[in-house]
């Protein structure tokens, strides 16, 4: 099985919101404020004791399709994918989460940041990847050259990218989308201030389809 079933659960959408949510009570609200903003998909980290509840509860809300983040072995992508996600996502490439992910059958997309682990992945037969920190490791220059060796591999960047740095990544034919935490920060979460998620998230979606 490839990773190319991460396009088709993505529907086209290019932007993915990554979220690292402090309380389950906060899912629902949450799933409603990006649904409204015109977000497809959702991405839940798993860096909070409650991400298993959470992903499961936004999962069962319908409007988006929601995978799991930060998924750094294969129980913790047996217990996501159990929790309802549709695909996962790691911060490196991990063959044991990779070969549970084919197992589970859900898309699975491992972080690089260097063409070697690029050709790791292409050589377990992955052909999207998360490029990982993106920002920091020298944007979308970095990504263009990263890509040009590798012509049919698709990228995912995330790490410290915000709404002005989104449509340079974007305007790359190697891009599927771009992840980033500024439309639902847990800061906003924190103030349960959802009608600023809820218009962050429609001013990026606006700005990844323009």
């Amino acid at each position: 099985m490839s990773d190319t079933g991460l396009a088709a659960v993505l529907g086209g959408a290019r932007l993915l919101p990554v979220l690292t949510v402090p309380s389950t009570a906060m899912a629902g609200p949450l799933a409603d404020a990006l649904a409204a903003g015109g977000a497809r998909c959702a991405e839940v980290t798993f860096r909070t004791p409650g991400a298993e509840r959470v992903l499961k509860e936004m999962a069962a809300h319908g409007g988006l399709a929601v995978g799991a983040g930060t998924v750094l072995t294969p129980g913790q992508a047996e217990r996501a994918v159990a929790a309802g996600a549709r695909f996962v996502v790691s911060p490196g490439f991990d063959e044991e989460v990779v070969a549970k992910c084919r197992e589970l059958g859900v898309p699975v997309v491992p972080g690089i940041a260097t063409a070697t682990e690029l050709m790791r992945a292409r050589r377990a037969g992955l052909d999207t990847v998360k490029l990982f920190p993106a920002e920091p490791l020298g944007g979308p220059r970095t990504l263009r050259a990263l890509a040009a060796p590798f012509p049919r591999t698709r990228f995912v960047p995330t790490g410290g990218i915000d709404a002005s740095r989104m449509a340079a990544y974007l305007a790359d034919p190697a891009v599927l989308a771009v992840g980033g935490s500024w439309p639902a920060t847990p800061a906003l979460l924190e103030r349960g201030d959802y009608d600023e998620i809820r218009r962050l998230t429609a001013d990026a979606v606006e700005r990844s389809m323009s």
